[in-house]
């Protein structure tokens, strides 16, 4: 399916909700390594996605309500983010699509203030979702 492709500099926005953990999200930016360039900006290509991480992220839980952190990263694409016929140096070329997997890996855990002494969120890593955003609003593959 023909869709908008995306390029050096364009967004990951990620979903607050990661299961328990509510994120304080912010937007990550992609950088591209594709042979090919659009606008003067390299296209992204798969294996693009594993490199963005927007580190220092605050988190909370229902429980632990003292903030914690981690960094948000690109887990798995959706099937409609890749590229199906169209390829830039043999890789499949990133497409907006609809969603993707994301993972937050904590850091410093968030804490339970409940019992003294506070007690750390036992869970290292929390799974959402996020969309990919692009500035390019003409060129499109598929």
């Amino acid at each position: 399916m023909t869709d908008i492709v995306i390029t050096d500099g364009d967004q990951a926005v990620f979903t607050p909700a990661f299961g328990a953990a509510i994120v304080v999200v912010r937007p990550g930016r992609l950088t591209g390594s594709g042979k090919s360039t659009l606008s003067g900006k390299k296209i992204c290509v798969e294996g693009d996605e594993k490199k963005l991480e927007v580190p220092g992220c605050a988190y909370i839980t229902p429980q632990f309500i003292i903030p914690g952190t981690g960094t948000l990263k690109i887990a798995a694409l959706g099937a409609d983010q890749l590229t199906k016929k169209s390829k830039d140096g043999g890789k499949a070329i990133l497409l907006k699509g609809s969603v993707f997997t994301a993972v937050f890996e904590v850091l410093s855990p968030a804490q339970d203030p409940s019992s003294p002494p506070p007690k750390p969120d036992p869970v290292p890593k929390y799974s959402g979702t996020g969309q990919l955003v692009s500035f390019n609003i003409k060129f499109k593959a598929d």
